[in-house]
């Protein structure tokens, strides 16, 4: 059985992430959507409505599997005998920084962990969580963004009770 990890902040989920999902669940046996907990942001959502919002957004995927974890991917690769990480990429410059993660993630597991790099949908290609979030917290239009159920939670997290309240 193939098994991949498509690890991620997902501060939120977007539809760009969900391309990357959708297709690597074509490609897999089994994805886990790992979210994580990096200390080194400050994300917008709890680590528990994170997983709530991918939870919902993947529902209809049967080889979709959502986890959370803290700590270096490759020990959680490792304890869960993970051999294949998945990562979108959205342009050139995705793709220096994804490269250099992946190399290290490959050294540091001893070459027991490969990355597959998957390009995102040219229709999102603009999309990243941060320019999503900065869109709704001026209470822009983010439903090309992200679905409907997570433009809601971010309208409320930026104090508009409705994204129609425009």
């Amino acid at each position: 059985m193939k098994i991949a990890l498509y690890p991620g902040s997902f501060d939120p989920v977007t539809y760009g992430h969900l391309d990357i999902i959708k297709r690597a669940s074509q490609m897999f046996d089994k994805v886990i959507v790992a979210v994580m907990c990096n200390s080194a942001k400050t994300p917008l959502f709890t680590l528990d409505e994170r997983v709530k919002m991918i939870t919902d957004a993947v529902k209809d995927l049967d080889n979709v599997f959502i986890e959370s974890f803290d700590g270096l991917l490759i020990n959680y690769c490792k304890e869960n005998n993970i051999h294949i990480v998945i990562r979108g990429l959205r342009a050139i410059t995705d793709f220096e920084y994804e490269l250099q993660i992946a190399q290290t993630n490959r050294e540091l597991s001893h070459n027991e962990v490969d990355t597959v790099f998957l390009t995102t949908n040219l229709k999102y290609s603009y999309l990243s969580s941060s320019v999503v979030k900065e869109i709704a917290s001026y209470n822009g239009d983010i439903t090309p963004c992200v679905p409907d159920f997570v433009a809601d939670e971010l309208y409320k997290k930026y104090g508009y009770l409705e994204k129609n309240s425009r």
